[in-house]
């Protein structure tokens, strides 16, 4: 432990490194696996829906082999240097789109297991798509104090067709919209703080990230499929895209991946 803190200290003093990277580069790199689900129901009915049983049993699996489930915003502000380490074998869980199914079938789970949830939310379906929860559905998971809702754009565009597609303005002023007004409807509609993104259909660019920085954003996620690891960029942290065949030893490989190597660490680190 002695060790520890001085070489923690020395790291700091030299100015080399903020608290998180020289407990990082102490204790080695921290990759923590988040996982991305979008639907639910007692049966698959497309590719990204998990069986109610299947989610049970993950986070039964998840109980019984000592993984901890963390907020995403304290895994985040770790890898920001504003925060402690996360527990040894953390897992985040996070849910796109905000479909009715999230409210009925994964709520109960949610407060059965005592766990935390961030929920990436477009407003524009919310009380509008069949598909999707009411805002009171949405501001009851808010007062559970387990869920955190967080942004996914406006309307979830697909960035790439809207800038093959619109001029140069029009496109400025597309992604503008999409980045601010998620933020205000979903803070003024819900009493939160939203600094979180999830990029739709995982597109994101340099440009984007820079975009999405200047917006108020913190950090944004995409659906790469590897652990988030601590230098990673904040804009692009990956996450597992969750399907009803992740279970049993996939389910159990998916926990154990490695992080990534140490060439792109090396460039994550450059992208800050």
């Amino acid at each position: 432990m002695k060790t520890l803190l001085l070489l923690m200290a020395l790291c700091l003093l030299s100015g080399g490194c903020h608290a998180g990277e020289a407990t990082a580069q102490v204790a080695g790199p921290v990759a923590v696996p988040i996982l991305a689900y979008h639907r639910f129901g007692r049966e698959v009915t497309d590719s990204m829906t998990v069986t109610d049983d299947t989610f049970a049993w993950q986070l039964q699996y998840l109980k019984d082999h000592g993984y901890t489930v963390i907020p995403l915003l304290e895994l985040v502000n770790y890898f920001r240097g504003s925060g402690s380490p996360p527990p040894a074998h953390s897992v985040v869980i996070t849910a796109d789109d905000g479909h009715r199914s999230v409210y009925s079938d994964m709520l109960p789970l949610v407060r059965q297991y005592g766990i935390h949830v961030t929920l990436f939310i477009y407003p524009s379906a919310i009380s509008n798509a069949t598909y999707a929860m009411t805002w009171p559905e949405l501001g009851e998971l808010v007062g559970t104090g387990l869920f955190d809702v967080q942004s996914h754009t406006y309307w979830h565009p697909n960035f790439h067709k809207d800038k093959a597609r619109l001029t140069s303005s029009q496109y400025d002023a597309s992604v503008e919209t999409q980045l601010m007004k998620s933020k205000l409807v979903l803070e003024s509609r819900l009493g939160v703080h939203v600094e979180l993104l999830a990029w739709p259909f995982g597109i994101y660019d340099e440009d984007l990230m820079a975009r999405a920085r200047a917006a108020g954003y913190v950090a944004a996620l995409s659906i790469e499929r590897r652990p988030a690891a601590v230098n990673d960029p904040l804009m692009a942290l990956p996450r597992y895209l969750m399907s009803n065949g992740d279970r049993g030893a996939v389910f159990a490989r998916l926990l154990e991946e490695h992080p990534p190597s140490k060439e792109h660490a090396a460039r994550a680190t450059m992208e800050r």
